[in-house]
């Protein structure tokens, strides 16, 4: 095979490689994302609804769900800092985008 041709095939499956990587990286990113003014009702959010929220990780939204599921619905967004695993700094990066209502 021409040594011409076979430099192409390469560069060729390499784009195609790096192309399906982005593609992927993009696609990871949106799934944990929630939109930077959508408000999260953490008295029904899924995990995956949490986990987008600035440092909610999905053990973290496990957690949160976890304890509504033993204590019942957060009577105000204040409530969430009562959650193991959600501190001060993690509640003020996130008191903004969540709600009870």
């Amino acid at each position: 095979m021409n040594k011409s041709i076979l430099n192409k095939i390469v560069f060729a499956v390499f784009m195609l490689f790096a192309v399906t990587c982005m593609l992927g990286s993009l696609a990871a990113a949106d799934m944990n994302s929630v939109s930077d003014t959508e408000l999260v009702n953490i008295n029904d959010a899924s995990v995956k609804e949490l986990a987008g929220l600035a440092g909610i990780g999905k053990t973290k939204a496990e957690a949160i769900i976890a304890y509504r599921n033993e204590y019942g619905n957060f009577e105000s967004v204040d409530d969430m800092k009562k959650v193991k695993g959600v501190g001060k700094k993690t509640f003020e990066k996130i008191s903004n985008r969540i709600t009870v209502k």
